[in-house]
């Protein structure tokens, strides 16, 4: 019995399919890709450099410590909730949405808890509000 061998003329690997599986990867990945600009914005604040003005009788002093805890008039808050805030200021006030409200932030207090002092103020309707800053020493040796 003789067997023969029979030769393959394909000497090469058809390298159709893989193209067509790369370009529908690049298509899909085009496609599916959200390109986002990034913009970095500089922004220099103003300094405080004015008069220390006297602190009226009835104002509500509003702190916001470092860790966005909350106290009013001195009395730490048991939670950082929006509600916890306005029933605080509410009792205090008395219901008086026209007694000075002075906002007191840490510096390295996050800007949602200062947010989120002023959106319960507005919502109780508080309209003098105040944001105390410290007064900058300049060193001019």
């Amino acid at each position: 019995m003789k067997f023969r061998r029979q030769k393959n003329n394909d000497s090469g690997v058809n390298l159709t399919p893989l193209i067509d599986v790369v370009f529908l990867l690049l298509i899909f990945f085009m496609v599916s890709t959200t390109f986002t600009k990034e913009t970095h914005l500089v922004v220099d604040l103003p300094e405080a450099d004015g008069e220390i003005a006297e602190t009226p009788k009835g104002t509500i002093d509003l702190l916001v410590n470092r860790n966005g805890n909350y106290s009013i008039n001195g009395v730490a808050l048991v939670n950082r909730k929006i509600e916890t805030l306005m029933k605080g200021l509410k009792e205090v006030s008395r219901g008086d949405s026209q007694l000075p409200l002075i906002i007191t932030a840490d510096a390295n207090a996050s800007h949602q808890s200062v947010v989120t002092a002023m959106d319960a103020a507005g919502r109780l309707g508080f309209v003098h509000l105040k944001i105390t800053t410290q007064k900058v020493e300049t060193d001019d040796s």
